[in-house]
């Protein structure tokens, strides 16, 4: 009975740690504008509410997908629901110093950087089935999202939560991710064109200071995971 009593509280502990270690990794996506910013323009295409939900789903669907992919890569190195292994620790403090790092070289050029890729001035024109496939195409070719959903799965994977539990982190961590472009397209489903003025203005600020938003968020959260990781070794 002892034996079942410590399980039932380990589980716990474990499972609210890994939401906790979500979150930051998540809001990395989330906060950049290079999420942000197409789903603004996916709003100013000539059918924006039908284009707007196709890029959402596409999107979640891409950020889901790349998380599952590295989820059973850690299931083929460690195995699910196992205790997490040593090198979990050393993977966390290898992603924080990573981000740390890409956060200062993104500072650095922050200058040079004023201007949002010309490619995002082309989705004004897309359709709702281009728009799908828009979303999981940015997913998977953004070096940044396909790390981040990397470092979310294997920590996932390695964090000795049983399956299908593993399952609901992911959608978790899709959730965190997601919710920025999520926001402006769920409400604007509601609102509709009244948000426009205010969608205008988010998009240009963003296009003003996207390199500093980058390299701060990308700092401030390396310190956290970087944190998480040394505190796992100790």
């Amino acid at each position: 009975m002892a034996s079942g009593n410590v399980a039932c509280y380990v589980l716990p502990v474990s499972w609210g740690s890994i939401l906790a270690e979500l979150v930051p990794l998540g809001l990395v996506i989330a906060l950049s504008p290079l999420s942000i910013i197409p789903a603004v323009l996916a709003l100013q295409t000539p059918r924006p509410r039908p284009t707007g939900l196709a890029y959402l789903a596409g999107w979640l669907v891409g950020l889901a997908v790349l998380t599952g992919v590295f989820l059973e890569l850690s299931n083929l190195i460690g195995g699910i629901g196992r205790k997490p292994p040593g090198w979990a620790s050393w993977l966390r403090i290898a992603v924080g110093l990573a981000l740390i790092g890409l956060g200062l070289f993104r500072w650095t050029r922050r200058k040079g950087s004023g201007h949002m890729p010309g490619w995002m001035t082309r989705m004004s024109t897309l359709t709702p089935a281009k728009a799908a496939l828009t979303g999981v195409t940015l997913t998977a070719i953004n070096p940044k999202v396909l790390f981040l959903c990397a470092a979310a799965g294997l920590a996932i994977g390695s964090a000795g939560i049983d399956v299908p539990t593993v399952w609901f982190a992911v959608l978790w961590y899709v959730a965190v991710a997601g919710s920025t472009v999520a926001l402006p397209v769920l409400a604007y489903s509601v609102s509709g064109n009244r948000l426009d003025p205010t969608l205008a203005r988010v998009r240009q600020w963003m296009e003003r200071q996207h390199a500093a938003l980058i390299a701060g968020i990308l700092v401030v959260i390396g310190l956290l995971v970087l944190y998480k990781g040394i505190h796992g070794l100790a």
